[in-house]
């Protein structure tokens, strides 16, 4: 009988390629392919580390007709690595949908520790790191503005992904259900040559932005509400 394979989910360097671990290293060199969320993107980092596996596309508009196949692969007995196009498989990228399916196949899964964006730029804020809450990029339309209403009132501080072009619009949104005082932290080209945090409130920082450079992924802590009555 022929054992399963293991299904590793590997971070990579958000931009700084020096960040990669030396265990992450091992294992995409290690396992027979590598499922990469785009490949073009992966490529240079591969190349750079003479990674020399197999690469397959694996993303969120193709995970559900792919993971049947991968699923096949593992059941083989074949090793398998999932990286995104930077930082760990699964947080705000594709990599749940398969790892569920593999635990329901009773396939092992590994995921190795590593980079994610949102560690540094919470620690950066200098904002309670004690209890947080992560939500990743709101949704872009329907349910958008339940949610802000919901997220006002959190207590813990607040982490939200936001794309260069929908950063000034979100920094409006803020100040309208979080108040333009609420202190925030915002950053940018993190691990980069160019990393920035710029902190202060709302209406500070989206002063900061509309004349500085919109570039690169963002990050934006929120300084949790403060219950007066306590």
């Amino acid at each position: 009988m022929i054992q399963t394979g293991k299904l590793y989910l590997v971070p990579t360097p958000i931009g700084n390629l020096e960040d990669i671990t030396l265990r992450a290293l091992r294992i995409l060199k290690e396992v027979d392919l590598i499922l990469a969320e785009d490949t073009r993107t992966s490529a240079p980092m591969l190349k750079h580390f003479d990674i020399h596996q197999k690469v397959f596309s694996h993303h969120q508009h193709n995970e559900h007709q792919s993971a049947g196949e991968v699923i096949r692969f593992l059941k083989e007995g074949k090793n398998i690595a999932l990286i995104s196009d930077a930082g760990t498989p699964a947080i705000s990228d594709p990599g749940f949908y398969l790892v569920r399916e593999a635990l329901k196949n009773e396939i092992a899964v590994e995921c190795l520790p590593g980079a994610t964006a949102f560690v540094p730029a919470l620690v950066n804020s200098g904002f309670p790191t004690d209890r947080f809450c992560f939500e990743g990029f709101l949704p872009l339309k329907k349910g958008r503005q339940t949610r802000y209403k919901f997220l006002a009132q959190e207590e813990r501080t607040l982490i939200l992904y936001e794309s260069p072009h929908r950063l000034l619009k979100t920094l409006d949104e803020i100040a309208i259900y979080f108040g333009a005082e609420r202190q925030i932290s915002v950053s940018r080209e993190l691990t980069k040559m160019f990393e920035e945090t710029v902190r202060g409130t709302v209406a500070e920082v989206k002063t900061y932005f509309e004349t500085h450079p919109l570039k690169g992924e963002f990050v934006i802590c929120v300084m949790g509400k403060i219950d007066i009555k306590k």
